[in-house]
Parts: structure tokens; C-alpha cells; sequence
């Protein structure tokens, strides 16, 4: 006979409620969608790289120059956009300063021109140029040139270290806001501890910055340039990830990280213009990435490695700004959570 006192047991549905919580359910689905958003950014960003708007200065005496720039700017699907400087020296000189993706200069007294582009910018994006260049200049029954003025070292495969250091320094920055957060509390108890947070990251990001610089430098010899402005660099990016998630984490809690994850990993490294930069992604990358952390770093890295440190102040500018309204963010999260429990 039956013992009255035992328990019943407990339906299926019962014990698949008590194993996964409505809570958990939440979280998984968010994972879900997470993971797909992460396959429609970079399937999205990288399935069909088509050059769009090079900036390409046009070296040639007038009145041909301006035909030459008419010509090309008219190329079906505007592969490039075309720009008048006076001579090669002055090309040279705007791809160096990152004011021209790659130049040509016409030869009028000869069938031969002259492709100057940047491998440092991405090699991807000067056989991209190259292509499109060699296709016009056929058309012409000219043939073409190339000279890189700005070669990727020789351990920088295809120009991608700066990238994949950067983006290691992005995952640094929200892994060590997320242990902080894992550890201690996703939203800090009140300002004191937002500070120690934000003080434990700053100390992170010094170090990070510093060990990154020093593996893709010295080390494995991939990456040239100044150690001490890749270093500030690194640093800045790791604060500034890491502040993100701090404050998307005293916002929404445990969930800020996987909202950290989306904006920086999901939508940030696709368009950071890496793999492919900025004229050979879709306009929808090409236009966010220089707006986050991923594209902004990667910018500033080739530009202190290869372009003698021009064109900086943007991308510095978006960092810092991610940095200051991240820490702010997380500071204020903190008092108004201090202020609801008094």
C-alpha cells in the first residue's frame, strides 16, 4: 500500500519547468537569437565584397585629367570616386595622410599608368583597386603599373594583424567586465564599487594594451610602428569595450553582456573593415563601423603602424567617447541603484 506522506510524483512537464526556469528559457532564446544575428552580420558583411566609392586621386595634366576623372567616376556600379590632385608627389602624399584609398598617374606620352595604392590599408582593398583599374585601362588599350607606397609588413599577412589585434583587445575588455560582473554582481551596489570596478579596468586595459603591443610587435614581428602609441591605443580600446559593459551591464543587468557582445562582436568586427575595408563592404557596415570600437581601433592601429600616425583624431575620438559615456553611464547606474535601496 501506498505511503499516504510520499510525495506525488511529478508530471513531465512539471520536472521540465523545474530543470529550465522561466528565466533560463529567456536567457537561451536570447543566446539563439544572439547567435543567428551573429551569422546574418558576417554572412551579411562578407558574402559579396564589391568596391564601392575608392578614393582615388587622378594625377594627370589638364585637360585630360578631367576626362580621365569623368571616365571613371562614370564606371557602372561607381567603383570609384575620383578626385584631382596636381602630381604623383601629391598622391603619395594623400594616401599617405589617409585621405586616398589609391592613385593614378596617367602617362600622357606613353600607354603605360601608374596604380599607387596601400597595402597597409588592407590588401584587399588594393587588388580590389588594382582590378577595377586594370579593367578601365584595357578598355583604353593602356596596361598599369602598381607600386605600393604603403607595404604591409612582412609578417603581416594581407594587412589583417592590426584587426585580429584589435579585436583581441575588444574581447578582452568585455571578459573582464564580465568576470567583474560574474564575481561581484552584474550592477555595482553603490558608487564606491562602480569606481573600484572602473579603476580594476583601467589597470586591465594598461596591461593588455601593453602585452598586445608587445606579441604583435617585438615578439611575432607581424606588426610595425611606435610601441608606445600602440600601447596607448591598445589600452584605450580595452577601457573603452570594457566600459561599454560595465554600463550596458548596470543598465540591463546580466543581459548587458550579451548586449555588449552584439554592438561589439556582432556588429562591430564585420565592420571594423578588417577582412574587407570600408569601400567593399555593404553600405550598412561600412557605415557603423567607424562608430564602434572595433573600426575605430583598427583604423588607428594601421594608421600608427603604417601611415606615420595621420588620420588619428577620429577614431580616438570614437574610442574616447565609448570610454567616457560608458564610465559615466556605469557611475550614474550605481547611484541611482544606491539612492533606490536608501
Amino acid at each position: 500500500m501506498a505511503d499516504p506522506s510520499a510525495p506525488l510524483p511529478r508530471s513531465f512537464a512539471q520536472e521540465v519547468r523545474g530543470a529550465v526556469t522561466g528565466r533560463a528559457a529567456l536567457l537561451v532564446i536570447g543566446a539563439l537569437v544572439l547567435h543567428l544575428a551573429f551569422i546574418a552580420s558576417y554572412v551579411g558583411a562578407f558574402h559579396h565584397p564589391t568596391p564601392r566609392d575608392i578614393a582615388l586621386g587622378v594625377a594627370a595634366p589638364r585637360p585630360l585629367s578631367d576626362e580621365v576623372a569623368e571616365k571613371l567616376g562614370a564606371l557602372p556600379g561607381t567603383p570609384l570616386a575620383p578626385q584631382l590632385v596636381d602630381d604623383r608627389a601629391q598622391a603619395v602624399r594623400g594616401i599617405r595622410e589617409r585621405e586616398l584609398d589609391a592613385a593614378l598617374v596617367v602617362d600622357p606620352r606613353g600607354t603605360t599608368d601608374t596604380l599607387l595604392v596601400a597595402g597597409g590599408a588592407g590588401a584587399s582593398l588594393a587588388q580590389a583597386a588594382e582590378a577595377v583599374l586594370t579593367r578601365a585601362e584595357a578598355a583604353e588599350q593602356r596596361t598599369l603599373k602598381v607600386i605600393d607606397v604603403a607595404p604591409q609588413a612582412a609578417g603581416d599577412s594581407r594587412g589583417l594583424t592590426a584587426f585580429y589585434l584589435v579585436v583581441g583587445w575588444c574581447v578582452g575588455g568585455y571578459l573582464c567586465a564580465a568576470i567583474l560582473a560574474i564575481s561581484a554582481g552584474a550592477r555595482p551596489a553603490n558608487p564606491h564599487r562602480a569606481v573600484i570596478r572602473l579603476a580594476a579596468l583601467a589597470l586591465y586595459a594598461i596591461v593588455a594594451g601593453l602585452l598586445g603591443t608587445v606579441i604583435a610587435g617585438p615578439v611575432l614581428g607581424a606588426l610595425p610602428g611606435s610601441i608606445a602609441g600602440l600601447w596607448g591605443l591598445g589600452a584605450l580600446v580595452v577601457f573603452a569595450v570594457g566600459a561599454l559593459t560595465l554600463a550596458l551591464q548596470g543598465l540591463a543587468g546580466i543581459v548587458g553582456i550579451g548586449l555588449a557582445i552584439a554592438l561589439v562582436v556582432v556588429l562591430g568586427n564585420p565592420s571594423a573593415g578588417g577582412a574587407y575595408p570600408y569601400p567593399l563592404l555593404p553600405p550598412f557596415w561600412g557605415t557603423i563601423g567607424p562608430a564602434l570600437p572595433p573600426g575605430a581601433g583598427t583604423w588607428s592601429a594601421r594608421s600608427i603602424a603604417y601611415f606615420g600616425g595621420n588620420a588619428l583624431i577620429a577614431p580616438l575620438l570614437v574610442l574616447s567617447a565609448w570610454a567616457v559615456a560608458g564610465s559615466v553611464v556605469t557611475f550614474a547606474c550605481a547611484v541611482l541603484r544606491g539612492e533606490r535601496e536608501h
